[in-house]
């Protein structure tokens, strides 16, 4: 095996929403020996060609034998994972001597130490950073993707605004605020992309940096135009409301405070809402630039990714049935 090449992967998440899309790519590129990490109890089962490594996540010799021999470790976790779940893997990672560990990201812009603040992201998310430089054996490359797209649309009114079923939109403020969205197949294109890359460039471009990737800069209002075309729709087909996104944080807040709708209701609205703020702070591009172009992604369809979000709807509603 080439040492300029990463070859062995592990990935913990490897049937999430975002893994199973990962482990797709990886696999499609060819050039990885993948392993997917998971607990002794789970049933979940990765798609052939994929080896299975089953551990204790209190027991550390378990997750460093685990990870021993592994060139890259892509941490993926449900919200509802234990909070040390990361601390655990990462301190596991060194003892390995793991050399790439892509971490829990997947998400904003993690150098925006406000914005991460106000929406609690970020304090968690840069501590798993720091200690990675700290312990100092491996090397960190984090993934800012923004929202996942079909997802943000697809699942409740308390993201991005949208119910397909009732055919309701809420804008925030005047619902022109742009915000970097990525769909599940755009970020694991830049995951094969980014561990395909010869050790030295990636070590030269990515070492401990967030690489931004995007399949759109996109309002609200820019997404309903997609709707329009899809559903064959105008605006008088739908109920058409606004809220100032302060509001719509403020009412999130509240929601997680009183445990209204569940423990996740609130902060999803609190998060979306705070990502919309009209002073830019969903849109990184604007800042950083993306490395699209460099990882060689192609442009996403956006009509074609809005029909999958409304898919993706429709197929919640029967569930629910």
């Amino acid at each position: 095996m080439p040492s300029n090449q990463i070859r062995n992967v592990a990935i913990v998440g490897a049937t999430g929403r975002q893994g199973k899309h990962i482990i797709e790519h990886l696999l499609t590129a060819g050039k990885h020996t993948l392993t997917a990490i998971t607990r002794e109890d789970s049933s979940a089962t990765p798609v052939p060609g994929v080896k299975v490594a089953k551990v204790n996540y209190d027991n550390q010799d378990s997750l460093v034998s685990a990870l021993k021999g592994q060139d890259a470790l892509i941490i993926t976790m449900s919200v509802t994972a234990p909070p040390d779940t990361s601390e655990k893997l990462i301190r596991a990672a060194a003892k390995a001597e793991v050399p790439w560990i892509l971490p829990d990201e997947w998400g904003i812009d993690g150098t925006n130490e406000q914005y991460g603040k106000d929406c609690f992201l970020g304090p968690p998310k840069k501590a798993v950073r720091d200690l990675i430089e700290e312990l100092a054996v491996s090397s960190w490359v984090a993934i800012a993707c923004g929202f996942w797209y079909q997802y943000s649309l697809g699942t409740s009114k308390d993201l991005c605004g949208f119910d397909f079923q009732k055919r309701e939109i809420t804008f925030y403020d005047d619902g022109t605020t742009k915000i970097n969205m990525s769909t599940w197949e755009q970020v694991a294109r830049a995951v094969t992309a980014l561990l395909s890359m010869d050790v030295a460039e990636l070590d030269a471009r990515f070492k401990n940096k967030f690489a931004y990737v995007s399949s759109f800069c996109i309002s609200q209002k820019d997404i309903f135009e997609s709707v329009k075309r899809v559903t064959g729709t105008s605006d008088g087909g739908w109920k058409i409301e606004y809220q100032p996104s302060s509001e719509r944080v403020a009412e999130g807040m509240k929601a997680m405070q009183e445990g209204e709708g569940g423990p996740f209701a609130g902060f999803a609205k609190m998060l979306y809402g705070r990502s919309f703020y009209p002073n830019g702070d969903g849109n990184f591009e604007a800042k950083h630039g993306l490395v699209n172009e460099l990882l060689g992604l192609p442009k996403d369809d956006l009509d074609e990714c809005t029909k999958g979000a409304i898919e993706l709807s429709n197929n919640i509603a029967k569930e629910g049935k």
